[in-house]
Order: C-alpha cells, then sequence, then structure tokens
C-alpha cells in the first residue's frame, strides 16, 4: 500500500517541466524506479484535444527516447524554417517542370488499341542455318507467317456482348461457358 502511494504522491512532486511546443503542447519528465531499475518517464500534455497529429517530430523523438535532450525553441524555429524553404524549393521545381513540359510536349506518341511488336525478321536471318540442314530462308519465312497470324487485326462484330451476370446463363444447347462470374 505504501509503494502506491509513494507512486501517486510522486505523480505530483517529482514532475519536471521540459518545454513546450507551437500549438501549446507542454512536455514533462519524472525519474521513476521500476523493479528496482530508475528509468525517465517523458509525457505531453495536450493544449486542446488529445491530437497525436499535432505533436512535432522531435518531440516525437524525445517522447520515444530516441533524442536524450529536448528539442529547443532555437532548434525548433530553425526545423521550421528549413521545412518551409523544402516546400518552396520543392514547389519551384514543379512549377519548372510544368513549363519544360508546356514547352517541350509530352514527346510521346499515343497510339490507341494493339501495338504491334518488334520486326525480327532481319535478326532472325543473321544466324547461320540449322544443324538439320534446312535453309535459314525457310525458317524465316514459316516464322513471318505464324507472327502475321498473331497481328491479325480482332474482329468486332455488330452486335453488344451480353453482360456478365452472378447467375448462369442457359441450359443444356444454350449454357455459354464463361459467362457466370461468383459474386464478389
Amino acid at each position: 500500500m505504501s509503494r502506491l502511494w509513494a507512486r501517486f504522491a510522486g505523480l505530483f512532486s517529482s514532475k519536471s517541466f521540459i518545454g513546450v511546443d507551437k500549438t501549446g503542447n507542454k512536455y514533462f519528465s519524472r525519474m521513476e524506479e521500476i523493479d528496482g531499475f530508475v528509468k525517465e518517464k517523458r509525457w505531453v500534455k495536450f493544449r486542446r484535444e488529445e491530437d497525436p497529429t499535432s505533436i512535432p517530430v522531435e518531440w516525437i523523438c524525445w517522447l520515444n527516447g530516441q533524442r536524450k535532450r529536448a528539442p529547443t525553441p532555437e532548434e525548433m524555429i530553425e526545423l521550421e524554417a528549413r521545412r518551409e524553404r523544402v516546400k518552396l524549393n520543392v514547389a519551384l521545381l514543379k512549377k519548372e517542370e510544368e513549363e519544360k513540359k508546356a514547352r517541350v510536349g509530352t514527346g510521346r506518341k499515343i497510339t490507341i488499341g494493339k501495338v504491334d511488336g518488334p520486326d525480327l525478321t532481319s535478326f532472325v536471318r543473321q544466324f547461320p542455318p540449322d544443324s538439320k540442314g534446312g535453309e535459314p530462308e525457310e525458317a524465316s519465312e514459316e516464322a513471318d507467317k505464324s507472327r502475321a497470324k498473331e497481328h491479325e487485326p480482332e474482329i468486332v462484330s455488330a452486335e453488344p456482348p451480353e453482360p456478365k451476370t452472378t447467375e448462369p446463363s442457359g441450359s443444356g444447347s444454350s449454357f455459354r461457358p464463361g459467362t457466370w462470374q461468383p459474386p464478389s
């Protein structure tokens, strides 16, 4: 019972004020003995509602023990000025990039639909005949024919496609596989 009372009394007597941030949050610490070890406890009292996003990064690092010393007001002013300079530089770079794009253009050719691959005919013809005695011309002609079949344009029908439903469509001879999709 005496330990509990000492701990309760210690909450009010041994805390020390460390600092305040620009939003008005106050930071405190105290030394506390836990299981025979003396450790420093650090906490924040929020000015308004408890909003962890209102705590600056430097104070978060101090609260988590990643910093031994609390940030000074001079350090906070310097870091805030640096952040503002970075924001201005980013805005300037974005503006320059947009101006450059407007002057030069995108430089890319926009194509809609199926795009053909590279023509490999000249590449295939440079190799010597295969060991079976076939002519490279014959092999490349066969490759050309198979490649032409791959790049044939798709035939588009005039009738609109049937909408896919979650229920199977048709039965027996009117059943069409692939039209049913499981409900999501």
